[in-house]
């Protein structure tokens, strides 16, 4: 797809709602309502929370399984049946049984022509990783109407690798799905998941959309740091509690990585000699 091809700008919504654990009927609801609103007001891109269809704080793999689904599941051919005549691509997390007969924290990309990709989290955060198997695969970038989209979720933000390789594969909008527990935060500081974000899209040239959710889930609250982020690193809306966040971009900006008349954010790199593996 060339630039030439692509909307003026790209409506980026990140709606921060409260799924419900553990009922699948009631989140699957909730997101084709939030995917409604969404697309009568213009949304060319929907960011629904991490483990959006199922909710988080299980109790144990077995309560997991009960509301984890394939790709192939209903919830996804309404969403795309929902975006029929429309341009509009939606990113969500979902508890994903794999044909494997494991467990991934995954995120599916759909648009009306279906599933167009699923990512299965490669870094689990603390007691995921006695629910779920890490993904294996790299995070794709996939092809839309409105510019290439990289996905990741949550904790995989906090490795520069990961945006730095989906900056490498050519995205120009890097979507992450999100669950980010409340942490403490120095009075006058952003929460460090929001440094991370705006670090990792300056330092790769890229947008960057998180979706966080809000709600009290089995005692855990959330840091409620839906953001979504220019190639610059600079926030363009943000919200607390529940809400969306709402941008209008040009994506294709972010194709251009120079930063001054003799830098470039990627062609400066020198992966030589930078050393992959080190020992203390």
């Amino acid at each position: 797809m060339t630039a030439a091809s692509i909307p003026t700008t790209t409506r980026i919504v990140c709606e921060q709602v409260a799924p419900a654990i553990v009922d699948l009927a009631h989140n699957s609801r909730l997101v084709l309502d939030v995917l409604d609103r969404a697309v009568a007001d213009g949304a060319d891109v929907l960011v629904l929370p991490e483990l959006v269809t199922s909710g988080y704080v299980f109790d144990s793999p077995a309560e997991a399984r009960s509301v984890a689904i394939t790709p192939d599941d209903e919830v996804f051919a309404a969403i795309a049946v929902r975006l029929e005549g429309t341009r509009t691509v939606v990113v969500l997390g979902f508890c994903e049984l794999g044909t494997d007969g494991a467990l991934y924290n995954s995120a599916a990309v759909v648009s009306a022509d279906g599933v167009l990709a699923v990512y299965r989290k490669v870094h689990l955060w603390d007691r995921e990783n006695l629910v779920f198997t890490p993904g294996s695969s790299a995070p794709p970038v996939v092809e839309t109407p409105h510019g290439r989209l990289g996905v990741i979720v949550c904790y995989d933000l906090e490795f520069p690798e990961m945006p730095r390789s989906l900056a490498l594969a050519g995205a120009d909008l890097i979507v992450v799905p999100t669950n980010w527990p409340r942490t403490e935060v120095p009075e006058g500081e952003k929460p460090p998941e929001i440094i991370h974000a705006q670090a990792a899209a300056r330092s790769n040239g890229v947008f960057i959309a998180c979706c966080d959710r809000t709600g009290l889930e089995r005692g855990q609250a959330w840091t409620e740091g839906t953001v979504i982020l220019d190639q610059f690193g600079w926030p363009l809306d943000r919200v607390v509690g529940e809400g969306r966040a709402v941008a209008d971009v040009f994506l294709p900006l972010a194709r251009d990585k120079s930063i001054s008349p003799h830098n470039d954010l990627l062609g400066d790199r020198r992966p030589g000699i930078y050393s992959t593996e080190k020992t203390v």
